[in-house]
């Protein structure tokens, strides 16, 4: 039966998740050099109207229809079948379309966290490629394997709130095969300022404030559950912008905007997955583990072997994710959801074995299937942009626009 409060809740919490890639766009957009934000903003903008339709034609189906272990049938097709009633199966109080809906949100969001690792550097004939070949045949089957009815991770256990599996570390491995397959920026033997730093710390705010929607939404109610997804994410993006703060502070001198703006970031991505499970204690736990670890890994791991992760996706949304989905078998807690399962620190230990599996397995496929994707499209229409474009920018040779008439 249909509940107007549940499905005004999640239809708002949609929209919310929409806003996260306008807002991820101005976090991107500002931190690469002024040549290239309009590419960023472009990039993000059109996936918003690419993977939209790429899911209500077939996306959907493929992701949550029944079908088998692996991947869903294409007997949703077109939205066949996806009506006006509730789908019991994943929410019993909501139209079917307000769940397919909430869900586009998601499969909008997750290829565009991959921009941050490949920007400044790939054609857009290309990325618009990748993009279409990634999310049918990555984001789609993992979707499927963690939330969708027969999916072999949601059968074997894994607990996934809001997708640190099926988001952050599917995307983020993803980046990381991007940087390494394009190879470095030109020019580029440093750490790049900026160019626009309110920018990113504006995009930083839309992105926590969407995050709400991300997470509280995955509730599929207005329920308890929800309000404790949106306590703990509140709290975990708190306890991580403070930490990366002290960090800058203690090892740099003065605490950075830029650090703690990342620190928040990658506060969100880690309470993602157990946002649903765990309580305040273990929120400010997280926060504080993933800004330490996501720290080492963009300032010293990144340098030492030398990948050009533009933006940091690999090293805030994939570590971030990975440690998130790992937290949730240490503190995942029944007495707060039920549903779920209690983890290591309550006497389960095979939670974090579970949820260790799950982390093995979704690296394992994003990895083969991105490399191979990439070495497709690469063949066929190549992936970088020639030197002399990367050079001009890619807002003038993909796009022809500038950002800015007035050089400051």
């Amino acid at each position: 039966m249909i509940n107007s409060g549940d499905t005004a809740f999640v239809l708002f919490s949609a929209a919310l998740v929409l806003l996260m890639t306008p807002g991820l766009a101005f976090f991107y957009g500002g931190m690469v050099r002024r040549k290239n934000v309009l590419g960023v903003l472009m990039q993000c903008f059109i996936i918003m109207c690419v993977l939209s339709l790429q899911w209500v034609l077939f996306g959907y189906s493929l992701a949550f229809s029944p079908g088998n272990s692996f991947i869903g049938s294409l007997d949703w097709i077109g939205l066949k079948s996806v009506g006006l009633e509730p789908y019991a199966d994943y929410a019993a109080t909501i139209p079917h379309q307000a769940f397919m809906i909430f869900q586009a949100m998601f499969a909008v969001i997750t290829p565009a966290l991959i921009i941050g690792a490949f920007a400044e550097r790939m054609k857009f004939s290309a990325f618009l490629l990748v993009t279409i070949l990634w999310a049918t045949f990555v984001y789609d089957p993992i979707a499927h394997m963690v939330w969708g009815v027969g999916g072999w991770m949601r059968n074997f256990g894994a607990l996934d709130f809001a997708g640190g599996t099926v988001v952050h570390i599917n995307a983020g491995v993803a980046a990381l095969v991007s940087a390494v397959f394009l190879g470095k920026r030109l020019n580029v033997g440093h750490a790049v300022p900026p160019h626009n730093l309110p920018f990113t710390v504006l995009g930083a705010g839309l992105l926590w404030f969407g995050w709400f929607g991300f997470n509280a939404g995955s509730a599929l109610g207005a329920n308890g559950i929800a309000v404790n997804a949106f306590v703990v994410t509140n709290t975990a993006a708190a306890a991580a912008g403070i930490t990366w703060a002290v960090i800058d502070w203690l090892k740099n001198g003065k605490p950075t905007m830029f650090g703690t703006i990342t620190g928040a970031v990658a506060g969100l991505v880690a309470i993602t997955p157990a946002a649903g499970f765990v309580g305040v204690i273990p929120a400010i736990l997280i926060g504080i583990g993933v800004s330490c670890i996501c720290f080492v890994m963009v300032t010293a791991v990144k340098i030492k072997f030398g990948y050009d992760d533009s933006l940091d996706a690999f090293g805030v949304h994939g570590i971030g994710g990975i440690f998130g989905a790992l937290a949730t078998g240490l503190f995942a807690n029944k007495l707060i959801n039920p549903a779920g399962a209690d983890g290591l620190f309550l006497g389960n230990p095979k939670l974090f074995l579970i949820q260790t599996g799950a982390v093995l397995v979704t690296i394992v496929y994003s990895l083969i299937v991105t490399v191979t994707i990439f070495k497709v499209v690469d063949f066929f229409v190549g992936l970088r942009v020639e030197e002399k474009e990367e050079l001009i920018g890619l807002d003038l040779s993909q796009h022809k626009e500038a950002a800015y008439t007035v050089l400051e």
